[in-house]
Order: C-alpha cells, then structure tokens, then sequence
C-alpha cells in the first residue's frame, strides 16, 4: 500500500452526520484544525476500539447502540485517513491486524485519559463534594481563612478546597489563567476582565520597637515617623502599595531598609530594631513591638474577594463565593 505524506492527502472529512464533527467554518467541533490527526480520529476511536474488542462488527453496533451501518463507514474511513489495513475482514467477523493491535493498545489508553479526565471535571463540579480554588493573602492565612473555611464547611463539608497563598497581583495572574476560581486580595482590584467585591477594611497599624521613642505612645500621626527607616513588602505587593501611598499622603517617602515577602518577618525585624512598619494586626502579640494606631491620615486596607468577568461558576464555586459575599463587613476575626 502506497504512503502519501498527510499533507498532500485530503483527509475524509465525510458529508454524512452520523460520522463528522466538523463545523460549517471548518473547524473541528475544540476548533482544532480539521487536518490534525486529532480532529480527523478523535470521533472514531470509541468505535474502533468497541470493533476491536468485539471482533465483530454487528455485536459491537448493538453494544454501542449505533447503527451497523455507521460503525462499518467510521472503520473504512479510520482506515482510508491512516492508510493503514486495521482490521483483517471475513464476514462480520473482524480480527485486528498487528498495525491495528498496535493501534488498539494506544487508542485504549487515550481513552482511558478522556475517562478519567471527564470523572475529574465532573467532581469537581459537584454541588456536594466539588472543589473550589481559592487564593488569598499570606497576611489572611492564620486566622481568616481558617475561620472562613471551618465556617463554609459547617454546611458544606465535603467540599473540597485547593489553596493558594500569595500575593495580590500573582494571584490575579493565576486567576486569569484558569488556576484559581476567587481570590481574596487586597487593594480590591480593579480591572476590566475582573469582577470584585469590597468585604471589609482593616487597619494598619505602625510597628515600633519597645524601645522606640514613640513606644510610650499609642497614637501616633503617620508624619512622626518621617525620619525612621522603613521595612516592608517588595514592590508589587499590594500592602507596600498602600504603605508607599499613605507615606505620601503624609508627606514623605519611606527610606526601606528591607523589603520581604511576609509581615511576620517583618515585624521580626522591627524587633531586631532595623526599621518600623506599616501591618495589619497580627495573628498573635509578638514580644519586642509596641503597635500604634495611626489617627492620620487614615490607615487602613481594603480586603476583596475577586474572581474573571463572564466566567461561569461550578455550584460549589457558587456557593462558596454566596457565603464570603454574606460575610460583608464581618469578614475579619474581632
């Protein structure tokens, strides 16, 4: 049997419905390029592989519950695009040729893939026992997160969820990438192929050491702190975006001695006495700070959940996003 490159060969897209997923653009039904190997076979290898299983083509039409007519066409066509004699034929009755035993082995393991991925997004999906990704602050993982998930759970506990703790701007990115369902972030972000929801605010407080000539104080005007040297976040972070904008407001621009990646290290640090900080209250009182509120200006962050614009949610997605929208301004632990 002659062997012309795929490409000088017209694959048999066939007019026939029964047997033909293209679309009148011409694209295949996942917008494949109809000659791919994947858009031309993809359709047929259920009914090569319930022919190959059977060894016959009438008992494998009745199992399949598809005509026998269609299965013989779907066979001489999977045939005819491979250039490849699959099936050696006496009546009804087939038996696979070494091409099409090799052939089988692969086609049942693709099969089994498109199987196990489908139970997969169908787990995912279920109302009961479903999955929800769900980003949020490092500064949000001691303690709201827990209660949040301890309180969702109450009513829905099997389901299941897929966390991840990062900053604002990389969960965004993850978001738009398909890995995660919502995120809780701070600044509430505003962009156009996101929908985002104000939950509550929290204030921040500046972080001295006990030391400190303001440690007696437990008030303090941010402009006080001019002349100290600063710890904070990296650039990007949305807390350090806050930082840098309310040091303006108050007249100045920080000097950073040190930036990180978590507000426990930095109140380590102020500690240590290499700087203050700007931070929301913490988890629990670390020894060695005093923290001060600051009356102006204003010091707080807004915390919001987000999630893509137009994207539709699974029912545990669903869910889940009802009840952190239910918890508007009782989002933080008292």
């Amino acid at each position: 049997m002659a062997h012309e490159p795929r490409s000088s060969r017209r694959m048999s897209w066939s007019s026939d419905a029964e047997d033909t997923t293209a679309t009148p653009n011409g694209r295949g039904a996942a917008g494949l390029d109809p000659e791919s190997w994947s858009a031309v076979l993809a359709p047929r290898l259920a009914y090569f592989a319930g022919v190959a299983r059977h060894e016959h083509v009438t008992r494998a039409a009745q199992d399949m519950a598809v005509p026998q007519s269609t299965l013989s066409r779907a066979m001489v066509r999977l045939e005819q695009d491979l250039d490849v004699a699959l099936f050696a034929r006496k009546g009804r009755t087939v038996s696979l040729t070494p091409a099409g035993r090799a052939f089988l082995a692969s086609v049942e393991r693709a099969l089994a893939e498109v199987e196990r991925a489908a139970e997969s997004v169908r787990a995912d999906a279920d109302p009961a026992s479903g999955k929800v990704a769900f980003g949020f602050l490092h500064t949000m993982g001691s303690e709201t997160v827990p209660g949040l998930i301890r309180a969702f759970r109450a009513d829905h506990p099997r389901v299941r969820f897929q966390l991840v703790q990062n900053y604002g701007e990389a969960m965004l990115e993850r978001m738009r990438a398909g890995e995660l369902d919502l995120c809780l972030t701070s600044p509430v972000p505003d962009a156009p192929d996101l929908v985002a929801r104000r939950l509550d605010e929290q204030r921040l407080r500046l972080v001295v050491p006990d030391d400190h000539r303001l440690a007696g104080r437990r008030r303090v005007r941010l402009a006080e702190a001019a002349d100290e040297t600063f710890v904070t976040l990296e650039p990007g972070y949305g807390l350090r975006r806050i930082t840098d904008a309310l040091c303006a407001e108050a007249g100045f621009r920080p000097r950073v001695a040190f930036e990180g990646e978590e507000a426990e290290t930095l109140r380590g640090l102020v500690a240590a006495g290499l700087g203050v900080a700007l931070l929301p209250p913490p988890a629990v009182a670390r020894p060695g700070v005093v923290e001060l509120t600051v009356t102006a200006p204003r010091a707080v962050r807004e915390i919001g959940v987000a999630w893509l614009d137009g994207h539709p949610d699974t029912p545990p997605v669903a869910a889940f996003k009802r009840f952190l929208l239910s918890r508007r301004g009782q989002l933080l632990p008292d």
